[in-house]
């Protein structure tokens, strides 16, 4: 465990998690926050045995988004400060959205602005039914920025969307479910459960191919189907000599010996370790 002032950072082989620790603050994002949470994840991405990262946070919240105080209302005269003060945070949300390992949200609380943010930067989400997310800038006269848009219009429908970043209204972790927000929304005593069993899914995989596959998706969602076609098989075959071909040379092969049953489970991957 490695405790930081404002995070804890807990690498456990294939998974990180990373704990937002200012639960008197219902975790809001402070400058100091922003400094820990990239340099937690420096440490991530120098350990090569991890394939996914879990963020949550402590106490009753996710995040409460970004200290306004901290952020916007302190720094707001010295311009240079308030750049380089909210460039740290800009830096570590495209930082997610890009991670290499699969990042999943494990939203307990209160996600507001930049908590809703994080979870829609990270790959899956699951929530507690009782959760509340929302985008309270309007009322206090912006518009989500940094992000926090993109994260909305990314993940909910166009109408969903607009109505919660115009009128600064919640909508609960059941509600982020059926509007496809979340993966999975589940009673607050089964969060932790629940995350365990996608993270284990996903622990088992080839590292590479989880990074790859998502940045094959990311490319072909803003392409036509020739362009994906063409950077798809470019990525297979990337894939493949990173790989030793190692979805033909284990994969197949154990299935060619009924080994497995690609629509049910993952190939044993301990013959690559061996």
């Amino acid at each position: 465990m490695l405790s930081l002032e404002t995070i804890d950072l807990d690498i456990e082989g294939p998974k990180a998690t990373v704990y937002l620790n200012r639960p008197d603050k219902k975790n809001a994002m402070n400058p100091q926050m922003h400094h820990d949470i990239n340099r937690a994840l420096d440490e991530i991405e120098a350990d090569d045995q991890v394939k996914v990262v879990v963020f949550t946070g402590r106490g009753d919240a996710f995040s409460a988004g970004m200290d306004l105080e901290e952020c916007f209302l302190r720094p707001f005269d010295d311009p240079m400060l308030f750049y380089k003060t909210n460039l740290v945070a800009l830096r570590w949300f495209q930082r997610v959205q890009s991670f290499g390992a699969v990042t999943v949200a494990k939203v307990n609380g209160w996600a507001f602005g930049g908590g809703v943010l994080l979870t829609g930067l990270c790959d899956l989400a699951v929530t507690s039914e009782k959760a509340k997310f929302g985008l309270s800038e309007i009322n206090f006269g912006i518009f989500p920025a940094g992000g926090a848009t993109w994260a909305t219009a990314h993940n909910l429908q166009r109408k969903q969307a607009l109505y919660y970043i115009l009128t600064g209204d919640t909508f609960s972790g059941t509600q982020a479910a059926e509007y496809g927000f979340v993966n999975k929304a589940v009673p607050a005593e089964e969060l932790d459960e629940a995350t365990e069993a996608i993270v284990a899914k996903l622990v088992n995989k080839n590292p590479i191919t989880l990074r790859l596959a998502k940045e094959v998706f990311e490319h072909n969602r803003q392409h036509e189907l020739p362009a994906s076609i063409d950077y798809d098989q470019a990525k297979l075959w990337e894939l493949s000599r990173l790989s030793g071909n190692e979805w033909i040379n284990v994969a197949l092969k154990q299935f060619e010996k009924r080994a497995f049953q690609p629509g049910l489970k993952t190939y044993d991957r301990v013959e690559v370790a061996s």
